[in-house]
């Protein structure tokens, strides 16, 4: 399975059918999950099971907040719509300008890397030097490490890479002269009315209370008690433990506040982002839902209309990624050598997956059948139970509601 996976414009997505009456093959169990069924006018389907919090004996509901992976992918892209909307950032512009650096593959120098080609994961970065940068290393240098880039193939080529993200925060710094966990806040929750936030940064006292702690396979946990949030850094430390928001620069780094994947979000508030791009904001006071937003909106489907498959020019993870355009995995449904059917039926969904810290998570939305879902599971291995397609057992019965076994370890203390 891919690492930790990865929206702009859900509100292309298309059909989708009602739970599959046929059970997602056995899955393993899980410590916590929460799962939220929606419409165009409201949550249709709410239910979370297990616990939040082993130590406390909290049972887990779908109000409690969860670092939510990649999905986080989803709401980087609806702030990249609402900084073009205000004319900060252009899609096809060089992001050099913005960084105060040339960005640039050094293997092919003459290839600009636009905001277009990171949401897309085809700029040519890669995983293999890392991103998680701590607060005083410099994203300039950073990228001058051979790990950084595909030296194989030109832009244009996809590779999922989390990378990509850490250099989109540093652009949305450069462009707008705002922290990027802040630039969140005032761009994306605080509009919509979300109590969510990046590690924590921009969160409520009650956010942070109802936190969702992350555990591992062993029932260990890894992040997210209350201890880790009261006392550890908010961002990735300095090379020397410190955990001064000083030494952080502005554009010069992105990666500290996790913006590939440490969104933490409730199921309830996924799903209303879920319920925003399938409304395409109508009816809504949502200030940033005009016909600028709903034409960028336009642009992943087209382009996952003209484009060939992953498959034919890119790296699928043996069939999981078929289409990913703008932010938006597409799930195909054509055949061939994708195998991406998280859902039964002939129908398309667009939406996003994420996998990290023993987290499953997804926001998945069908336009044409007009409802979607978000859900989330804790405490899983790194190897799952396979399912009929390139996700796991586990991930298929949240998407389709198909029974989630849970267990809980004894707490340590």
């Amino acid at each position: 399975m891919p690492p930790t996976r990865c929206l702009i414009a859900a509100c292309l997505l298309s059909g989708s059918q009602p739970a599959a009456e046929a059970a997602p093959p056995p899955s393993d169990p899980v410590i916590g999950w929460a799962r939220v069924e929606f419409d165009a006018s409201g949550i249709t389907r709410a239910e979370a099971g297990g616990l939040a919090d082993i130590e406390a004996g909290r049972a887990l509901t779908v109000d409690d907040p969860v670092r939510i992976a990649s999905v986080s992918k989803l709401v980087i892209a609806l702030a990249a719509a609402r900084l073009v909307e205000e004319g900060a950032i252009d899609l096809r512009d060089d992001v050099s300008r913005h960084l105060g650096w040339r960005l640039r593959n050094p293997h092919f120098p003459d290839d600009a890397i636009t905001l277009r080609t990171l949401l897309d994961h085809r700029a040519g970065i890669r995983d293999d030097a890392g991103y998680a940068l701590p607060l005083d290393v410099d994203l300039e240098q950073w990228m001058a490490q051979p790990g950084a880039w595909d030296s194989d193939h030109p832009p244009g080529y996809f590779t999922y890479a989390n990378l990509n993200f850490p250099v989109i925060a540093a652009v949305f710094e450069g462009a707008t002269g705002e922290r990027f966990d802040r630039l969140m806040a005032r761009t994306v929750f605080e509009p919509i009315g979300l109590d969510a936030c990046f590690n924590w940064t921009t969160c409520s006292e009650n956010a942070r209370e109802r936190a969702v702690v992350l555990y591992d396979s062993d029932g260990a946990a890894i992040r997210d008690t209350q201890r880790f949030i009261a006392e550890d850094c908010p961002a990735i430390p300095a090379s020397d433990g410190s955990c001064d928001h000083e030494s952080y620069v502005l554009a010069r780094n992105g990666a500290a506040f996790s913006p590939q994947g440490g969104l933490r979000i409730s199921a309830r508030d996924l799903a209303r982002i879920g319920m925003l791009f399938l409304t395409r904001g109508a009816g809504t006071d949502f200030a940033f839902m005009n016909r600028h937003f709903r034409e960028l909106a336009l642009i992943p489907m087209l382009y996952s209309r003209r484009r060939a498959p992953i498959t034919e020019n890119g790296e699928s993870e043996d069939g999981f990624y078929c289409r990913y355009n703008h932010g938006v995995h597409t799930l195909n449904r054509d055949g061939g050598a994708c195998d991406d059917a998280l859902f039964e039926g002939d129908a398309v969904y667009s939406g996003h997956a994420g996998s990290a810290y023993g987290v499953r998570s997804g926001l998945w939305i069908s336009h044409e059948a007009g409802r979607g879902v978000a859900y989330f599971a804790t405490g899983l291995p790194d190897e799952l139970q396979p399912g009929a397609s390139a996700f796991s057992a586990v991930e298929e019965r949240l998407a389709r509601g198909g029974g989630i076994e849970t267990y809980a370890p004894e707490s340590d203390d």
